[in-house]
């Protein structure tokens, strides 16, 4: 997170109480109002804070990844370099006491409770983006500045927003196919970029080049240099595509789908159309994905209500590694860039953070 959370306001919403929602970064708490049907903002502030917690630990989050923990180590391409053990820790370190009360709470009236939508991303300059209903607002971290960037108008609906990787643009992807890329510092719409037939619920940015997901059961390539809307379509899911995250090293591009798979795609390559790796496993829809930027070839995938597990597989070898199950629905999965931990947000049942 970002911020230091001192700051009060009077701009809670009205008729407004905290919920977990499936779509979105689980970065913040985000509340919503009672009255879904609404289209528009019913006051001026469109976010309110709330205090710094007088507990600075709190209590331990009680859930099923207490009982596990993860090692990782050897060569790239060996099985035995991911090993799981039981127990929290695997130096016997007792587990850190973590603050269980949000240090700030965004308003977010609109925020659609879709599992498969992608509505919140956190940019690398410290900025917020929210799809509310048919607009997308910037909240900055350093100065709590709140900007409408995006209002598509009553008839359209924002699915996914996602940054670039230096944070100066967002892209949004639009109900009826649309992606349209935006200049968030002059606040100008660049292009609309077209090819899919239907809704778009997840982008993700690999420098020039742009993977966008839709209901279509498309993911298409685009590279925003250049005039043409895309370059490249990969089909091989089944379903709506509700997933994707590019690999650390930008080589290899992960999907997941409603059809309980995860794909890996190597689009560099000659045979970029088709999936070099296919996981099976997953009893619902895959959405949740985090590669490690720790271990070469290690990723992450998170499960639907059906399904509620986390699974851990390496992408060099093809091997499924370890299994967790959460009781909840996974909606997203964070890798901390530091130490070799992992976070993940969930919604039914427990709406709990782990």
């Amino acid at each position: 997170g970002a911020g230091n959370g001192a700051g009060t306001g009077d701009g809670s919403m009205p008729g407004t109480s905290p919920r977990s929602v499936g779509g979105g970064s689980g970065y913040a708490s985000i509340s919503a109002p009672k009255s879904p049907g609404s289209t528009t903002p019913t006051r001026k502030t469109l976010f309110r804070y709330v205090t710094d917690s007088s507990d600075a630990y709190g209590s331990v989050c009680k859930s099923a990844f207490q009982q596990r923990s993860i090692a990782f180590g050897g060569s790239n391409n060996d099985d035995s370099s991911f090993s799981f053990d039981s127990g929290f820790s695997p130096h016997g370190r007792m587990p850190r006491r973590i603050n269980r009360t949000p240090f700030k709470v965004l308003d977010a009236p609109q925020l659609a409770d879709d599992f498969y939508l992608n509505l919140v991303d956190w940019s690398s300059t410290n900025t917020l983006a929210v799809g509310l209903g048919s607009c997308v607002y910037l909240w900055s971290a350093c100065t709590s500045k709140v900007t409408r960037l995006v209002d598509l108008g009553e008839d359209m609906a924002v699915c996914s927003v996602s940054w670039s990787q230096r944070g100066h643009y967002l892209s949004v992807g639009v109900d009826n196919g649309d992606v349209q890329i935006w200049d968030a510092v002059k606040c100008r719409k660049l292009r609309t970029m077209q090819g899919h037939r239907q809704r778009v619920g997840c982008i993700n940015w690999s420098h020039h080049v742009l993977a966008t997901g839709s209901r279509d059961r498309n993911i298409l390539m685009r590279d925003v240099r250049t005039p043409s809307h895309f370059y490249a379509k990969l089909s091989s899911h089944r379903s709506e595509v509700c997933g994707l995250k590019w690999s650390p090293d930008d080589r290899e591009l992960a999907s997941g789908g409603n059809d309980n798979l995860l794909m890996v795609w190597q689009p560099g390559q000659a045979s970029s159309t088709e999936p070099v790796q296919r996981f099976v496993g997953h009893q619902a829809a895959v959405k949740a994905i985090a590669w490690s930027p720790h271990q070469h070839g290690l990723i992450a995938s998170g499960g639907g209500t059906a399904d509620r597990c986390i699974k851990f597989w390496n992408t060099s070898t093809g091997a499924a590694l370890q299994s967790v199950d959460t009781g909840s629905q996974v909606c997203n999965l964070a890798w901390s860039k530091n130490v070799n931990e992992i976070v993940s947000t969930h919604g039914y049942s427990q709406n709990q953070i782990v």
